[in-house]
């Protein structure tokens, strides 16, 4: 069954902190916490729908999996380390559809599936097109600017995926459980922002004490259809 992910948590504040060390820092633990609400059905329409192939039909995927959990207006100076990851072709999606990964950092899109694909983007913060390519071949893209990408298929118009590049070491994704951690947070006030790929941003205000963990819970409530 399909989810859609709605935040209820409100905007409290926004602040931007310069981090100069890595002295003096804190933790967050939280979690989010996925309600249940049931939606109307969906208005009929004639307009164009993506095909689906049933054979290539991808296994259900946690709603939690499209959640990422981020600080946000932070002037990080530190050293950030690249990243390489992996973004799968297969059963005519992306896998995963969500992926976070640092400024400067690599990501492949191998094609596991016996049909061709293609990957391309139009977004402000990455344009390309890697071009169509067959079942066991994989291109890859630098992401060198922050911010958020959409990438799609030219062949196969409902496969999607979202790739948040980050400025800072600050994010992460939620387990299936809904818990997560953000480590070595200099002390100070933050925004921390709950995302979902459908939704967008909804974000509420922390503080973060030195050698303090700091324990946070924000509550989704998902639409399902009925």
């Amino acid at each position: 069954m399909r989810r859609f992910l709605i935040a209820t948590v409100l905007l409290v504040g926004t602040w931007t902190l310069t981090v100069r060390s890595a002295g003096d820092t804190g933790s967050i633990h939280g979690s989010v916490r996925l309600k249940t609400r049931v939606r109307g059905h969906a208005i009929p329409t004639a307009a164009y729908t993506p095909r689906t192939v049933e054979r290539f039909q991808p296994p259900p995927t946690p709603e939690i999996s499209y959640v990422l959990v981020y600080l946000k207006d932070i002037a990080f100076h530190g050293s950030l380390p690249a990243m390489s990851r992996e973004i799968v072709q297969e059963y005519e999606a992306f896998v995963p559809r969500v992926l976070a990964v640092t400024r400067g950092s690599s990501v492949s899109f191998p094609n596991a599936d016996p049909i061709f694909h293609n990957v391309f983007s139009l977004s402000g913060a990455a344009l390309f097109d890697l071009g169509r390519y067959p079942r066991g071949q994989s291109r890859s893209r630098v992401f060198s600017k922050a911010g958020l990408v959409k990438v799609y298929c030219h062949i196969h118009s409902q496969m999607s995926a979202s790739i948040m590049i980050f400025d800072h070491p600050f994010f992460t994704a939620p387990r299936e459980d809904g818990t997560f951690d953000i480590s070595g947070v200099p002390a100070g006030r933050y925004t921390i922002v709950g995302w979902h790929e459908r939704v967008g941003e909804r974000s509420r205000a922390i503080e973060v004490r030195a050698g303090e963990p700091t324990e946070i819970e924000l509550s989704l409530p998902v639409d399902v259809a009925p």
